[in-house]
């Protein structure tokens, strides 16, 4: 059955909606800001208003819901499931450089993810289980130095909260984590010295919805810029409740009153919305820090609509996708939020809404161009986003949907038919899908026991027929190879595939290496890792990624690497360049209090300088690459073997 987002005999498949002159008059009159898709209000005034309008939507619907219960109860009819739940400045920094060499896989250049280990000056900084160590590299050494709790001194109940994600600006390290105690984002920030040891100095709560995905990250961080995006409820009769706020710790333990982070001006709400006959049941908050100062001052903008989880991170924009949603209740036709897509510019300048249909499948869905000026997006028609495991089940038809950026803004009239191109379809599961260049690639991937075809997609972005390419092995994995792709995943014989693909004006498999007896021993984005040769345009290079010797059915979600495996590319070419292997001498019990999974993984190849390194848990083994082959140099444990401090 064609999904409602390929339907392309309606009127518009994909709407910039138009204003409102009826309702959306006050908002203007009374003077708050708007453009031609969302508007906001100008005063508390004005807000009060329209959520007393809102409240009345959600008493209205949620009648009919204990209605429709009754009836399930009576006909012993089964309710569908409901929809998802919803720094001191650089000169002061004591010799630390303001700028270190970036070694994580980042989707976007000039934006870096929150991840498991960072280069600061002369040490790498490793997280992993509530802990945060430091281990010097620098003038050739490689030597542990401190180790400290990732959380707050005198913190009551630590194992309530996720430490999953690390960040560094200057001297400045930050540690995020989720807290299902308190419920919001935990920001942790600790002073790294000249040598090495690490002072904590204050905690940050941002109320937050659960944020966790298997596949995204929460936290980004643009020079001094540290950006956050959270979903919120949103319950118009007590909407002031509702409103994203900042929490600050002190190091004598004491949290002052929240510090509410959006005004109305900062509220803005889909024209579409306005006229719709439910209540937007969901706050989509991007929260901005700046790090430039010695305390940490936030700002969020805020847009309302349906659940969405699904958002993406530019140089210059958040953009969160939410969905077409229907009450699970099925009330009367044309009871509904129309789904949404919103740019949230990090400027300040207001957010723009696209009416929208389907889905993208998680973060790498989307490819800001802004040479061409449009935002790209891959929609599959029945996309779950991506909430925990959500990602890895989709199904429905494909389409490369492509936004002018400027139709954010003008809200003039509806995307043309050629806007969506509909694509070859793949099974349903698991798919994979990323941008390389002027190319999109995609294919479907292995998931849960289920195997699929081997067969990937190159979709031309310039015009042209999608090319459909036979690999010897299955994709678990689709990522950058200098200016070509390469796709990694199991064969039927066992072993892990390792294939690059050539993207020029015929696309081509042009290069396959086979490790046999192995299987990814992660999933996360980050565990890829690939160098170019200096001066090679990518042609040459060494990558690394996490495998493992214990065969699995599907994909491995958490950390299970017992190696990291490195291949040379000479000349597009791959060879095996050997691997680094764990030695187990660190799986002693390290006394865990906090985020004792590693959810995030814990396994990275890592590249810094001339210098080659392999971290598997609480081990970070030095190799030196010498004729396209890599041998160990010297290792070193920095497991917890000391009492760590406070």
């Amino acid at each position: 059955m064609r999904q409602r987002f390929l339907q392309l005999s309606s009127a518009a498949i994909i709407a910039i909606l138009p204003a409102c002159a009826v309702n959306d008059a006050g908002a203007q009159a009374g003077g708050g800001s708007a453009s031609a898709t969302t508007v906001s209000f100008a005063s508390e005034v004005e807000l009060d208003a329209f959520a007393e309008d809102m409240a009345k939507l959600e008493r209205r619907m949620a009648r009919r819901g204990q209605d429709y219960a009754q009836d399930i109860v009576v006909t012993g009819a089964a309710p569908l499931p409901a929809p998802p739940a919803a720094a001191e400045a650089a000169a002061d920094a004591a010799g630390i450089a303001p700028e270190n060499e970036s070694i994580t896989n980042n989707q976007e250049a000039g934006v870096d993810e929150g991840g498991i280990v960072k280069h600061a000056g002369d040490y790498l900084l490793v997280l992993r289980r509530g802990r945060l160590f430091t281990v010097r590299v620098g003038d050739d050494a490689l030597a542990p130095v401190d180790a400290i709790n990732a959380f707050p001194p005198g913190a009551r109940n630590p194992g309530n909260t996720w430490y999953d994600e690390l960040l560094v600006r200057g001297d400045q390290v930050i540690v995020i984590g989720y807290s299902y105690g308190d419920y919001g984002t935990e920001v942790n920030r600790f002073r790294l010295a000249a040598d090495g040891q690490l002072t904590y100095r204050d905690t940050h709560y941002l109320k937050s919805a659960d944020y966790y995905s298997s596949s995204n990250y929460a936290s980004r961080l643009i020079g001094d810029e540290l950006i956050f995006y959270a979903p919120l409820p949103m319950q118009w009769s007590n909407w002031r409740d509702s409103l994203p706020t900042l929490r600050r710790r002190g190091t004598d333990g004491d949290v002052g009153e929240a510090q509410v982070l959006a005004r109305p001006q900062d509220i803005h709400v889909a024209r579409a919305h306005r006229r719709a006959r439910m209540a937007p049941e969901t706050l989509h908050v991007v929260t901005r820090c700046n790090l430039a100062g010695r305390d940490m001052r936030c700002e969020a903008d805020a847009v309302a609509g349906s659940w969405g989880r699904v958002f993406y991170v530019s140089q210059s924009a958040v953009y969160v996708w939410t969905e077409d949603y229907r009450p699970w209740y099925s009330p009367r036709e044309g009871t509904s939020l129309p789904g949404q897509l919103f740019r949230i510019p990090l400027n300040g300048d207001d957010p723009g809404a696209v009416g929208v249909a389907g889905g993208p499948i998680d973060q790498f869905s989307f490819a800001e161009d802004r040479a061409d000026g449009v935002l790209r997006v891959v929609l599959r028609g029945e996309a779950r986003g991506e909430a925990m495991w959500a990602s890895e089940f989709s199904r429905g038809e494909l389409g490369l949907l492509s936004v002018p950026l400027a139709a954010f803004a003008s809200g003039d009239g509806s995307l043309p038919r050629r806007a969506l191109r509909e694509l070859p379809v793949v099974e349903e599961g698991q798919l994979h899908n990323r941008f390389v260049g002027r190319h999109l690639l995609y294919a479907s991937g292995d998931s849960w026991g289920r195997r699929s075809k081997n067969e990937l997609f190159a979709v031309p972005l310039d015009g042209g027929e999608v090319a459909r390419l036979e690999l010897p092995h299955a994709v678990g994995r689709l990522d950058v190879l200098g200016r070509d792709g390469v796709a990694i995943g199991s064969d039927a014989r066992g072993g892990l595939g390792f294939t690059a693909v050539a993207l020029g004006r015929s696309p081509r498999v042009e290069s396959t290496f086979r490790l046999p007896g192995a299987s990814e021993g992660e999933s996360r984005s980050q565990a890829f890792f690939y160098r170019p040769d200096p001066g090679s345009e990518g042609d040459s290079g060494t990558l690394g990624l996490p495998v493992t010797r214990q065969l699995r059915g599907g994909p491995a979600f958490l950390g299970s690497a017992s190696a990291v495996q490195f291949l040379r590319r000479d000349r597009r070419q791959l060879a095996a360049a050997g691997e680094l292997v764990a030695d187990g001498s660190s799986a002693r019990d390290d006394n865990c209090v906090a985020s004792c999974v590693d959810w995030y993984g814990n396994a990275r190849p890592i590249f810094l300088g001339g210098r080659v390194f392999a971290l598997m848990g609480y081990e970070l083994v030095e190799g030196t690459l010498a004729g396209g082959r890599i041998g160990e140099r010297r290792r070193v444990d920095f497991s917890p073997g000391r009492t760590i401090r406070h």
